[in-house]
């Protein structure tokens, strides 16, 4: 096998290794190359993640082109991106809510988002996410839909590389720990590619997008630091879903 295929094949199986564990989508894959590659893979979540937005984009466009109600066309590609992704994002983003508002020392708080169950501060979370994702997207299908889905889906994925490279893991076990930490080639990679997909779909409004993203982010960063001492699986789903609100919000003044 020559260099370039080697190098090809190795692009392949990093792309289906990200799509293994950022989906539900089938796609064939090597679970023990899967394993050895899995945190070399994460440069390849934003592509995820602009998949997924254009899946969820075209089935939006499609009922709105085809006459339905613009809020049924938004529900619709909501429903899709949480369907693809098994709501492992949105199950993140409560269990944090439920952790960090249910208590005070860090132990605690991490059992209680192991605990399957979800409570009132994880049910408020939710509503108001989706409230807030849905909202956005029934804005934009009267705009542009497909392309700030794409930049969006590519920018709130992000954020879970930088989160996994920079932050300590908080418990040690779970699907972060067992990804572990992305090389530095592969952040810078990750990165790049953001910023691509976000200028190509939006132009200088992508970059707009792409910040926000980032603040939303950090801010996310900053609490889990705070309530847990690092990272965890839950925390950079809950990082996703604050870095696509915000990025959703920010192609909605951008794009109307």
């Amino acid at each position: 096998m020559t260099d370039i295929s080697k190098a090809q094949a190795y692009i392949l199986m990093d792309i289906t290794t990200a799509f293994s564990l950022l989906t539900r989508i089938p796609v064939p894959v090597d679970h023990e190359i899967a394993g050895e590659r899995a945190a070399i893979a994460t440069w390849a979540y934003p592509l995820v993640g602009a998949a997924l937005g254009l899946i969820a984009g075209i089935i939006g466009s499609l009922l709105y082109w085809f006459g339905a109600p613009g809020s049924l066309a938004a529900i619709a590609a909501l429903v899709t991106l949480v369907m693809l992704t098994g709501g492992m994002h949105e199950d993140g983003l409560s269990d944090c809510a439920d952790g960090f508002g249910g208590a005070m020392e860090k132990e605690r708080r991490l059992e209680i988002m192991k605990d399957s169950r979800i409570g009132a501060f994880g049910a408020i979370a939710l509503i108001l996410f989706i409230l807030g994702r849905y909202s956005s997207m029934e804005v934009l299908i009267y705009a542009s839909f497909i392309p700030p889905l794409i930049a969006v889906g590519a920018a709130s994925r992000l954020p879970m590389v930088l989160a996994m490279y920079a932050m300590q893991n908080a418990r040690g076990e779970g699907l972060s720990a067992s990804v572990g930490k992305p090389p530095e080639t592969s952040l810078a990679i990750a990165i790049a590619l953001t910023l691509v997909i976000c200028f190509i779909c939006l132009g200088l409004s992508g970059i707009f997008v792409f910040g926000w993203a980032m603040i939303a982010a950090i801010i996310m960063a900053y609490l889990a630091q705070r309530a847990i001492g690092g990272q965890t699986g839950d925390v950079l789903g809950a990082m996703q879903q604050w870095a696509e609100l915000a990025a959703l919000g920010a192609a909605v003044a951008a794009l109307t």
